[in-house]
């Protein structure tokens, strides 16, 4: 069972630094055992980044009606119960968009979070393009390879003919409904021969060297800068992507 100094230590080793703007996406069964469970985890991501840094979390979209962006909880089945932990952590603040739910711990929170467009939320003045701007670093703990959210910002940077689009409804406590509009970020923005390319966009950039691997706990877990494998996902979709989906 790993303490959090223990945590704090492999996450420096692994390139973690003061003054990082971090997200994270973790699978706890895969971390293992720690001391005090996944608030401790949240406890050596703080002490890696020091006062200076920021914590990220993607909180994905509303599944319960109606959504209220302070107290709906986090879909752990699928986001997982670190996400869960930190929306409630003490500091934490969070984004009010039925779609696109982050939470962030740091100085760099309201940067990061505010504002987030309505429709496109992905895309030119979101979240993830703040974040890539500002020099994040995303950090895979033992998370499957299909999550890393940022390649949804790369989708809009692509150069892909004829991206495939979505409505969908939302419910909110405060508005009611709202109708939002998006590039599709459940089923993908084109077809893919080979089939889902969103984890192998991943896979591929880690094989080219670009991403940091280490113990962290239990897992093996990945770092990498955003601004590079945003440029990488880029690069990847207009040699591979470019007929719609039928």
């Amino acid at each position: 069972m790993c303490s959090v100094d223990e945590l704090t230590a492999q996450l420096r080793a692994l390139g973690v630094g003061e003054d990082d703007v971090v997200m994270i996406h973790a699978s706890m069964r895969r971390v293992g055992p720690v001391e005090g469970g996944a608030a401790s985890v949240i406890e050596a991501l703080r002490a890696a980044v020091g006062t200076g840094g920021t914590l990220l979390m993607v909180l994905s979209a509303a599944e319960d009606e109606p959504f209220d962006a302070l107290r709906s909880p986090v879909d752990v089945e699928d986001m997982g119960i670190l996400a869960e932990v930190f929306r409630t952590y003490p500091g934490v603040s969070v984004n009010d968009h039925p779609a696109d739910r982050f939470a962030a711990l740091g100085p760099a929170a309201s940067y990061l979070l505010t504002p987030t467009p309505l429709h496109d939320y992905h895309g030119p003045g979101s979240v993830l393009e703040r974040f890539t701007q500002r020099g994040g670093k995303v950090l895979r703990l033992g998370a499957n390879p299909d999550t890393v959210t940022l390649t949804h910002y790369a989708e809009y940077l692509a150069d892909v003919p004829d991206k495939v689009r979505v409505r969908r409804r939302y419910v909110r406590a405060d508005t009611g409904e709202v109708w939002i509009e998006s590039l599709d970020d459940t089923d993908g923005i084109a077809t893919w021969e080979e089939g889902d390319y969103f984890p192998q966009i991943f896979l591929d950039h880690r094989a080219s060297g670009a991403v940091r691997i280490g113990p962290v706990g239990r897992c093996e877990a990945e770092l990498f800068e955003a601004a590079p494998f945003v440029a990488f996902a880029v690069e990847w979709m207009n040699a591979k992507l470019g007929r719609t989906r039928t």
